[in-house]
């Protein structure tokens, strides 16, 4: 069987001095050592919080600014005795956001590929935020195209399309952006009556 042996609490006491397997310098070194690497660790949490911050502040900023281009809608349209004339709407839907325009182009196309007339309608202006402009003109078809127009439209309804072109810049508050080429196509139905 078993034999239970003691163990005891304490180790016999020895009048001997306890060995140190360290000089004193060795451990003042090591404290030191240890508050260089506490030091150096919050710097870095420090730099890195910053950076963290300034990210989540970027990419909130982006979202909150981020233009958005301005939207054409067709108002009037109508084709009658060789004349096409038109109304355009210019939407800026930017809350804070303005538009500058370096002239607007607008051209009216028949059956996708014939250019009926257009050029410059508006020269440079300012668009301010959450605001429409109307842009009317007019395209005058040529005797054989207007021929071809008249034939359709009494068969039934005629699609044309009206282009806009432009050069645009943002303006946030005192910020302007770089230009950006921009393009919208309206495409119009007209039935017999010419409307």
């Amino acid at each position: 069987m078993w034999t239970e042996a003691r163990i005891p609490a304490q180790p016999p006491s020895d009048d001997r001095p306890m060995k140190r397997h360290h000089t004193a310098r060795y451990y003042a070194h090591r404290v030191k050592e240890s508050l260089t690497t506490r030091v150096s660790k919050l710097i870095c949490a420090i730099v890195l919080g910053l950076l963290f911050l300034i990210g989540i502040i970027s990419f909130i900023l982006w979202l909150s600014l981020r233009p958005h281009r301005p939207r054409f809608f067709i108002e009037a349209f109508s084709a009658a005795s060789s004349a096409v004339s038109y109304n355009v709407t210019a939407r800026n839907s930017n809350q804070n956001i303005g538009v500058y325009y370096d002239s607007v182009e607008v051209a009216v196309f028949y059956q996708d590929d014939q250019r009926l007339g257009g050029g410059t309608v508006l020269e440079a202006f300012y668009q301010e935020p959450k605001s429409t402009r109307a842009i009317a003109g007019a395209a005058t078809a040529t005797g054989q195209q207007w021929d071809q127009i008249a034939a359709d439209r009494a068969r039934g309804e005629v699609v044309f399309r009206v282009e806009v072109t432009s050069v645009i810049r943002f303006k946030i508050s005192s910020w302007d952006s770089k230009r950006h080429r921009m393009h919208a196509n309206c495409p119009v139905r007209v039935g017999p009556d010419g409307f």
